[in-house]
């Protein structure tokens, strides 16, 4: 190497070495520890300091903890456990609790820690929330007395000193989210309500307190179940028929691990099931799962066979056809979790498949031969899901056909001819006249147009045999290419952005709502891996002189104007858009296709529980939980009819 480039600007030796200290990692990379900066990674920290009050009521120490939203933005968690220890610790010779509070992975839940169960894996919770603060105050109330230790951004700003007398033991944090860290920091009270309903559902007897003291309107809920998780499934089907009125539950254990299971049928055509590990929900499954599914598939399939519904030369049923309407809470703990990647959403420890299938194995089948009723009734829907497979097959099948006989892509599907799908993109367009606008004003290249005619089926109330006899669900598969259901496979998506683009009015609403329906229930995985868009076309044009203006809100537009009568500008002329239709190609290029100047909003599933019972009541065929929530948030809702 010469000298020169030794010398040079390029040079890389030990200087060039960064080391972080104390909590200066979490402020440098958030996103690492909570996720994101935005409302997600917000909501986190209050959730690693609950999960904290969780793991004493785990540990059998604590039975209620209090959360509160306070006028000044600030958080406080309130439990009645045992209190942070606040002696010294023996190898860092300063107070535990500050140890706890400052100090990245050290915690009790590691080894012969203080936890035998826990939700916490790496003991950075507490810390991370810290170090995102601008003021944090923890209090430990144990052995009569109140330890109390102030923070700021990650620092120590006061000693642990002894602030009270106290009968009672536990612990209170407060804390305001940094503002400098967080796009925001206002907490959605809605959010952190089904958090913490969740969290109770999961852990029977423990009492959460949820507080609102913002605002005029105060708000106070307390989530307590005995029943548990069997309150659970019967909570997620409010909306739902179920077929059968006992909920099936059990649990099992020894001495390291105990799985807890409770299900029950429905009428619907979808499955939910959802499964948790030490409290933290395996949105991606796992080990759990899987052994729960195999035990649910084989002892079904046995006792129809005994029970003659299914005779010798009767093909077995799938586990699809036996989970079609079933809701299912899978909760488990054990003393050593390995979750798959950093965000814990699928767990990887192979002794829990073994351990739920046989647990599983053994109280389904006494509860099918025990409950003769009910046990017809569920396979009555098992085998009825079954034809229906079958005859979704023969559509799928009848799909594929016309598509090779068609050169494989919808004739309305105006196609791009980029080859590569990550630089592709199709808007699913609500009409012809809007189709005609955007294959006329789009980038060839990498844009692609497929117009809809009218609404779409609405999946939450049919079969994928029925769905699959829609001409325009069908267009929208085969120009996808990766299949639906059980046969959907993410590497043959053409587009990795799907666009749906309908009018800004309410059937403009209601065809993305029957779109997303479509997808969450049989292509989640385009959801989940970050397809799936909505277009945001503006609502008004306004004209003055040669200056031409898009406003996308009524806020907007009304800031718009002020702003342009301030400048003295002419009276403006103002265009109202109803539709897309009435925007000519250059205009929708513009304002909603241009990579340049669009604004897309991303859809994501934060919660697959709450968005389940969403769009079965928005979607479902009850009719009363749907005005229930129309009542319920009306005034949050901004209407052009």
């Amino acid at each position: 190497m010469s000298e020169e480039i030794k010398q040079g600007s390029n040079a890389y030796n030990a200087e060039q070495i960064q080391v972080l200290e104390g909590l200066e990692p979490v402020r440098k990379r958030p996103g690492m520890y909570i996720g994101s900066t935005g409302e997600m990674g917000l909501h986190h920290c209050v959730y690693e300091i609950v999960d904290n009050s969780v793991d004493e009521a785990l540990a059998g120490y604590c039975r209620n903890i209090r959360v509160a939203l306070h006028e000044d933005g600030s958080v406080e968690v309130e439990d009645d456990g045992r209190g942070m220890p606040v002696d010294d610790h023996p190898k860092m010779h300063r107070p535990a609790m500050e140890v706890i509070m400052t100090v990245l992975h050290a915690g009790g839940k590691f080894g012969e820690g203080g936890y035998k169960v826990s939700g916490g894996l790496h003991g950075v919770g507490a810390s991370v929330v810290n170090a995102l603060s601008s003021f944090m105050q923890v209090e430990s109330m144990r052995d009569g007395r109140i330890y109390r230790q102030q923070y700021s951004r990650g620092k120590i700003t006061t000693d642990v000193e002894v602030v009270g007398e106290c009968k009672k033991t536990g612990c209170r944090t407060i804390f305001i989210p940094d503002d400098e860290i967080f796009e925001t920091v206002d907490f959605s009270y809605e959010t952190l309500q089904h958090h913490l309903r969740e969290t109770a559902f999961l852990n029977k007897g423990l009492k959460i307190t949820l507080e609102d003291e913002r605002g005029e309107k105060k708000k106070k809920e307390v989530f307590h179940y005995e029943g548990g998780i069997k309150e659970f499934v019967a909570f997620q089907n409010t909306n739902k028929e179920a077929i059968h009125k006992d909920i099936i539950y059990f649990e099992t254990r020894n001495k390291d691990k105990e799985v807890e299971v409770a299900m029950q049928w429905t009428t619907a055509y979808n499955e939910t099931i959802l499964s948790y590990a030490n409290n933290i929900n395996t949105k991606e499954g796992g080990m759990h799962d899987m052994g729960f599914k195999t035990a649910l598939t084989r002892v079904v399939n046995n006792y129809a066979r005994k029970a003659k519904i299914l005779k010798d030369k009767d093909k077995d049923l799938s586990g699809e056809d036996i989970r079609e309407g079933l809701t299912a809470v899978l909760s488990v703990k054990l003393t050593e979790p390995q979750f798959e990647g950093q965000t814990k959403t699928k767990l990887g420890n192979t002794e829990m498949k073994g351990f739920v299938e046989k647990a599983t194995a053994e109280e389904v089948m006494a509860f099918l031969e025990e409950n003769p009723g009910p046990a017809k009734l569920i396979l009555d829907k098992c085998v009825r899901a079954f034809r229906a497979r079958e005859a979704a097959k023969k559509a799928r099948e009848t799909v594929r056909k016309s598509a090779l006989e068609s050169g494989s892509l919808p004739g309305k599907l105006a196609d791009c001819s980029e080859k590569d799908p990550t630089l592709c993109e199709i808007f699913i367009v609500e009409g012809d006249s809007a189709g005609g606008s955007a294959k006329d004003g789009r980038d060839r290249k990498t844009q692609a147009i497929l117009p809809l005619r009218g609404k779409i089926l609405n999946v939450e109330k049919a079969r994928l045999d029925k769905m699959l006899n829609s001409d325009t669900i069908r267009d929208m598969i085969t120009a996808f290419g990766c299949g639906i259901g059980s046969e959907f496979n993410l590497e043959k998506l053409r587009y990795h952005k799907i666009i749906i683009m309908s009018d800004a009015d309410v059937d403009g609403a209601h065809i993305r709502t029957l779109m997303l329906t479509l997808f969450f229930r049989y292509m989640p995985e385009l959801i989940e891996g970050g397809h799936v868009y909505a277009a945001q076309p503006p609502l008004f044009r306004v004209r003055t002189g040669k200056d031409t203006y898009y406003t996308y809100s009524d806020r907007e537009q009304e800031k718009l104007l002020a702003e342009l009568a301030k400048a003295g500008k002419n009276k403006p002329e103002i265009q109202r858009y109803k539709g897309l239709g009435e925007m000519d190609a250059t205009q929708l290029w513009e304002t909603t296709m241009d990579p340049k100047t669009r604004t897309l909003v991303r859809i994501t599933i934060e919660d697959m529980a709450k968005a389940d019972q969403i769009f079965t009541t928005l979607m479902g065929d009850k009719v009363p939980p749907r005005r229930q929530f129309i009542e319920e948030n009306a005034q949050y809702a901004t209407l052009d009819i």
